[in-house]
């Protein structure tokens, strides 16, 4: 690849490539659970421009096209909430994923004060899960949603931030 992929704040222009996006790799997720309703698939883009506009969104992009994302928000008592870590097929494995983690976890404790991270994913999800527990990220709870579907939620303590 002639161009590097850099990481940076999305701006409400990216919202059509990043919900784009979102459809193309959260398949795989819909598939593993047999269930194509999940809300990264049915998400609206006045939806997107909405978490755009209030939190804390991150891409990646290799030129001019997005190929990863990922989106957080800090709430009153410093949790920080990682959600919908994307990374286009083509250039999964190779630590975008990782990098973008580390992207959104620094800007959200250098601008909106976060103290700990939390995130979540399906309990079959085994390369999120991965991803994550190298991230410094450990299993705090399991909820079963439906006969398919348990999520795990992970986080990550202060001294293991940044």
């Amino acid at each position: 690849m002639g161009t590097s992929v850099t990481i940076s704040t999305a701006t409400d222009d990216d919202g059509e490539q990043i919900l784009k996006l979102q459809y193309l790799c959260y398949q795989a997720e819909a598939a593993l659970y047999d269930d194509y309703g999940i809300e990264p698939l049915t998400q609206t883009l006045d939806s997107l421009r909405a978490e755009l506009a209030e939190g804390c969104v991150m891409v990646a992009r290799l030129g001019r096209e997005v190929v990863g994302s990922v989106r957080g928000t800090v709430d009153a008592d410093g949790t920080a909430k990682i959600g919908k870590l994307i990374v286009h097929p083509r250039l999964q494995r190779h630590g975008l994923g990782g990098r973008l983690l580390a992207a959104v976890e620094q800007r959200l404790a250098e601008e909106r004060s976060a103290k700990r991270y939390r995130l979540f994913t399906g309990h079959r999800s085994e390369g999120n899960l991965r991803l994550y527990r190298n991230h410094g990220y450990a299993p705090v709870g399991t909820e079963q949603l439906t006969h398919r579907l348990s999520v795990v939620t992970l986080e990550k303590e202060p001294s293991a931030a940044l």
